[in-house]
């Protein structure tokens, strides 16, 4: 029975990754920290401090959307406002949609 503890890591990991709000990735790194925490300790404790551990982690992780530089700009034909979005290199439309 080696291959468990890889797998309950392997999973873990994944669910690390996952939600894309500091709610979401501490929810989902409790989760799986308490998962891992119970499955290293065996006891309520192990579990606890796995959760805690991974909802601050989690917690941590996430990436910050605030400072990218998104200057906006108004369109006069269509009246409305677009932005520059240099990590995809698109312009989109106010509400998300991409400006074509």
């Amino acid at each position: 029975m080696k291959i468990m503890p890889a797998i309950i890591v392997g999973c873990g990991l994944l669910a690390a990754a996952c939600g894309t709000t500091t709610t979401q990735r501490a929810a989902t790194g409790g989760l799986a920290g308490a998962a891992i925490g119970a499955a290293v300790d065996s006891s309520l404790t192990g579990a606890l401090v796995g959760g805690a551990a991974g909802a601050a982690i989690g917690a941590a992780t996430t990436p910050r959307f605030d400072n990218v530089n998104r200057r906006q700009y108004f369109d006069e034909r269509a009246g409305r406002y677009y932005f520059y979005d240099p990590s995809a290199r698109r312009y989109y439309w106010e509400d998300g949609s991409p400006r074509r």
